[in-house]
């Protein structure tokens, strides 16, 4: 009995094959339907896709500059008030530079008239050599030499040049009033004598006492003016000459701008 069943299980075939079998089958349907799925493509979008990639390379427009069929979103109600807001800034800013140029350029054109009236009068009178005028970024300059006005070593205006001094007083009355500033230079020859150290100290003293006589017209307020001195540290000649020294002994009358850019 023993060897019969032994055999009859030997005849039995081995079905466990089966089932890997069944799942391959099952994956390669799945993959025909992938394949089925990607292959129906719109014949349209297949159309236009073409074409772009064609414009692209061709130098065309491209993907990118087609159309969209979707329209892009509305903005809001904020965000359009926002940026109306952003225009009227920008345009304030605008409008307030040519506003301030136009300031600035009506300035310039008045310190010329003054230079004008100022030439006249040293034409007039033959100062050319004493007195120059020029028109700079910090103002209307008005360079006078010192021996016009002083003694060598000596702040003191000379009474013959005080009617120069207060006519000149005449052409500084404006409306409204302009920041004046009177500076004194002098050459780098040192100077100690009973009076003054230094050039600077001579420098000063000079403007100041300029200053005084100009003050003296009633029209003229002293909050409009100042005094400096430099000594000889802003020569505008050599001091190695006597030609640059002379250039470097003066009193200047700067006239400033109401309007800056």
């Amino acid at each position: 009995m023993r060897r019969r069943k032994k055999k009859h299980d030997d005849d039995h075939m081995d079905e466990s094959w089966l089932i890997p079998y069944a799942d391959l089958l099952t994956l390669l349907l799945a993959l025909f339907i992938v394949l089925y799925a990607a292959s129906s493509v719109d014949a349209q979008k297949f159309q236009e896709l073409s074409e772009s990639f064609n414009e692209v390379f061709t130098g065309g427009t491209g993907i990118m500059d087609k159309h969209s069929p979707v329209e892009p979103p509305k903005k809001s109600e904020v965000e359009v008030k926002a940026s109306a807001a952003v225009k009227s800034d920008e345009k304030a800013e605008i409008d307030e530079k040519e506003i301030a140029r136009q300031a600035f350029l009506k300035d310039q054109e008045e310190l010329k008239e003054l230079q004008g009236k100022i030439n006249e009068y040293i034409k007039t009178n033959n100062l050319e050599v004493q007195f120059i005028t020029k028109l700079t970024d910090e103002g209307l300059l008005l360079t006078i030499r010192d021996n016009v006005l002083f003694d060598s070593g000596s702040a003191v205006v000379h009474n013959t040049d005080l009617d120069v001094a207060k006519e000149l007083s005449e052409l500084l009355v404006m409306n409204p009033p302009r920041n004046i500033i009177i500076s004194g230079h002098t050459d780098n020859v040192p100077i100690r004598n009973a009076e003054f150290d230094s050039n600077w100290e001579l420098s000063v003293m000079r403007a100041v006492n300029f200053m005084k006589i100009i003050l003296e017209n009633e029209e003229l307020d002293p909050q409009w003016f100042s005094a400096k001195g430099f000594g000889e540290f802003e020569p505008v000649g050599d001091n190695a000459t006597n030609e640059g020294r002379a250039l470097n002994r003066r009193v200047e009358v700067l006239i400033l701008p109401r309007v800056t850019q």
